[in-house]
């Protein structure tokens, strides 16, 4: 999930640099800290040692970035089964109220950490090294079920794990370095291994979204502009900060600037594009399990999940509780499950939650609410997921139910 600068507080990064409609003044008033463009120091002016920027521009690693460092759970890992399932014909369910198991990316523990719906660890990958791999915030299964595609925002670099080997085998960007030029990115946001073998990522501060060839470290397609940050897809976006696949091919990106979201084909053609409603934040949009509508997490507190139709715009369901167990902060992604509930990354709240579609109730949650750790049972900023339909992890393991 996005964030205006890789130091400083979570609220003066939460603002966005006035990316979500916030006036500049009342961002200065109560964060204190963000200078509006008006009031910026003047750019030293170009000499001939300077006319030539560098490709990559190298940044501060805080120790908020560092996170827990490289840990673990410590639990002995159960043999991995074989993929026999896929997304269209999928793996025995476990039923309500966790269908599959879940693979997290636990951002501040730089892991990766899969949990079945009892609770169990069955796999997980802690960061093999700290300076090439740190701060995991976005995962998703390739199609085959085989590769992990990872996006790391304030590492600037998205990487392809091996999920039986647990190695990274590909990376692109620079770590510690932010830029637009090839090789470079500037907070990478979402990661998908498409049909066709190709990454797709959404970079936000470079407001484009990119389709990059692993196999020839080349950028394929690229929708948006570097420093023009609005919305006119596909020349222009603003500042997007999702990108989902549909099962057509067609791609759904997320625009923080004025809660865009767009459908639009590979090759280029949008097919739709509203503002969704009731948002405030719009984070990593996903189509519902038939297709037809849209979930979409609202990255604030209290936070907000919205379905809504995007041929009307007609909120179809929404969560928002104000206060208590059931607040969530800063939600950054939520799915729908094939059961019609909810499941929920909830941040900065250290889990990640089912939420009854019908009650609206919490049904299952995995985390501590409002602590942070990295033993079994507990998260440090989740914040992204992936169900893995492809093992059957339920018949591996014995569980009847």
């Amino acid at each position: 999930m996005f964030y205006c600068n890789e130091g400083g507080t979570l609220l003066k990064r939460v603002v966005m640099c006035g990316f979500i409609g916030i006036s500049t003044l009342v961002v200065a008033a109560v964060f204190g800290r963000f200078t509006p463009p008006a009031q910026a120091a003047e750019a030293p002016r170009k000499t001939e040692a300077t006319k030539k920027k560098p490709d990559g521009v190298r940044v501060t690693v805080t120790p908020e970035m560092w996170g827990a460092g490289p840990v673990s759970s410590g639990v002995v890992l159960p043999p991995i089964p074989p993929v026999t399932g896929n997304r269209k014909n999928p793996v025995p369910s476990w039923g309500k109220p966790l269908p599959y198991p879940i693979m997290i990316a636990d951002r501040r523990n730089n892991r990766l950490i899969e949990v079945t719906p009892d609770k169990r660890i069955v796999w997980e990958m802690p960061s093999p090294d700290m300076v090439l791999y740190r701060g995991n915030e976005d995962v998703s299964f390739s199609p085959d079920g085989k590769m992990l595609a990872v996006s790391e925002e304030d590492n600037y670099d998205i990487h392809i794990v091996d999920y039986e080997k647990r190695i990274v085998t590909w990376t692109y960007g620079t770590p510690d370095h932010r830029g637009s030029a090839p090789g470079y990115l500037n907070y990478p946001d979402d990661a998908h291994i498409l049909e066709d073998g190709q990454f797709l990522t959404a970079d936000i501060r470079n407001c484009r979204v990119l389709i990059i060839d692993p196999k020839t470290n080349k950028i394929t397609t690229e929708w948006g502009q570097v420093g023009r940050c609005k919305h006119d897809p596909p020349r222009t976006l603003g500042y997007p900060n999702g990108v989902t696949p549909y099962s057509n091919g067609d791609i759904l990106i997320t625009e923080i600037r004025d809660t865009w979201i767009t459908r639009i084909t590979r090759a280029g053609k949008v097919v739709w594009s509203v503002q969704a409603p009731n948002l405030r934040y719009p984070s990593d949009a996903f189509p519902t399990v038939d297709e037809k509508h849209v979930i979409v997490a609202d990255f604030w507190k209290p936070g907000r999940v919205v379905i809504f139709d995007p041929a009307t715009r007609k909120v179809i369901w929404q969560y928002d509780a104000k206060e208590g167990e059931k607040m969530l902060d800063h939600p950054s992604l939520a799915r729908e499950l094939p059961t019609g509930d909810i499941l929920v990354v909830d941040d900065l709240r250290h889990r990640v939650v089912v939420i009854d579609r019908k009650t609206k109730k919490i049904i299952w949650q995995y985390g501590v609410t409002d602590v942070a750790g990295h033993k079994p049972g507990y998260l440090w900023y989740p914040d992204g997921l992936d169900l893995n339909v492809f093992r059957d992890w339920k018949g591996a393991l014995g569980v009847k139910k």
